[in-house]
Parts: C-alpha cells; sequence; structure tokens
C-alpha cells in the first residue's frame, strides 16, 4: 500500500481483471473523499484513462462526473 500526507493507506493496484471489484474499490475512493474525481485515481494508480474507462464499459459501467462516481 501506499501512503499519501493527509491521506490514508491505498491499495498496491486496481482490480483491472474483477470489474465488480474495480467499480467498488473506485466508488469507495470517490466516497470516502480520498480523491476528487477519476483522473486523480488514474494519476495515482498509473493507470491510463481511456483504459479505465474501457474496461469499465466492458462490464457496462462508465463514470457519471456530475454524480462523481461509477454507475
Amino acid at each position: 500500500m501506499r501512503i499519501f500526507a493527509g491521506q490514508i493507506e491505498h491499495m498496491d493496484h486496481l482490480p483491472l481483471n474483477d470489474i465488480p471489484m474495480l467499480v467498488s474499490s473506485i466508488n469507495f475512493l470517490l466516497r470516502d473523499e480520498e480523491f476528487e474525481n477519476l483522473d486523480q485515481i488514474c494519476y495515482c494508480y498509473d493507470v491510463e484513462r481511456d483504459e479505465l474507462d474501457r474496461i469499465l464499459a466492458s462490464g457496462g459501467y462508465s463514470y457519471r462526473e456530475a454524480q462523481n462516481r461509477i454507475i
């Protein structure tokens, strides 16, 4: 896990191969205000936003900026 100033411990990577767990993990990070948006999560976990959007879409999910969550 990585620790950043003012933040709790984070997992080492996003579970990109398990879409339900990925959605849950991202929504948890957004809900608990560890990150302000999906782009910050991508930066922290070194994941290309386009790749993450593609993975989410393959499971029928997408990031809703207005709600700041994966639906």
